[in-house]
């Protein structure tokens, strides 16, 4: 059980749903969104999801279920708190970038582009062989073009620079109801290990969903199933 003047704070992907071979194939079924509301009266408006989504994917996928939820999206570039609403405009530069990316992968099988609010991530899950020329792109579009890389699971995405989930929560900490509190941030990813630190640095924990690797999380759960068991305690 979390004690009562925690924040809560959860990413999305790998985390709250199973991982899917297309980005926009993830389950969301009914008890998970009763759950979210749930935690969301539970901790009353001090819990957010992390997410390198924008903050339109995750209210596309939740829509209604998301009302007392705040929102860090686009790897800490977006930030929704009830109606205080950060989101910069889109770089020209990732525009172009974008174009660049659709041109080489569009027909390519097995490849998705995926558009974001502030980024181009491609997905190579379904064709692990195209994983040099992907990242040879992308570093390269990264460099010409000003942007950052960031890795993922059997992803690279081109995104906006200046920005990851650290200093998404770290801005959002600063806010009511978050400031003064303790805060709990669970994820999956490497784009995870930033919310660690930053959680750490405020005297919070982090919680690694997934197998045992190098981490700077101090506490760790196998998977999804474990991660809603311990969020249904929670809640």
């Amino acid at each position: 059980m979390i004690p009562l003047r925690h924040t809560l704070l959860l990413d999305f992907d790998g985390t709250l749903v199973e991982l899917a071979e297309r980005p926009d194939a993830v389950v969301i079924d009914r008890p998970l969104k009763a759950l979210i509301g749930r935690l969301a009266g539970t901790f009353r408006g001090r819990f957010a999801l992390v997410s390198g989504r924008s903050v339109a994917q995750l209210e596309g996928f939740l829509g209604e279920t998301l009302e007392g939820v705040a929102l860090i999206g686009s790897h800490g570039a977006e930030i929704h708190i009830g109606s205080s609403r950060v989101t910069p405009v889109r770089p020209p530069a990732l525009i172009e970038a974008e174009h660049a990316i659709r041109a080489m992968f569009t027909n390519r099988e097995g490849i998705v582009v995926e558009v974001k609010t502030l980024g181009v991530a491609v997905h190579y899950r379904l064709a692990p062989e195209a994983e040099p020329a992907t990242r040879a792109l992308v570093q390269s579009l990264a460099i010409d073009n000003g942007l950052a890389v960031q890795e993922g699971k059997m992803m690279i995405e081109l995104r906006a620079a200046g920005h990851d989930k650290g200093s998404g929560i770290a801005a959002l900490m600063r806010q009511p109801p978050f400031a003064g509190t303790v805060p709990v941030f669970a994820g999956d990813d490497v784009t995870d290990e930033a919310g660690f630190v930053a959680v750490a640095v405020l005297g919070g924990l982090g919680v690694l969903v997934g197998p045992e690797r190098e981490t700077s999380a101090r506490h760790r759960l196998d998977d999804v199933s474990a991660v809603r068991a311990w969020l249904e305690q929670a809640a």
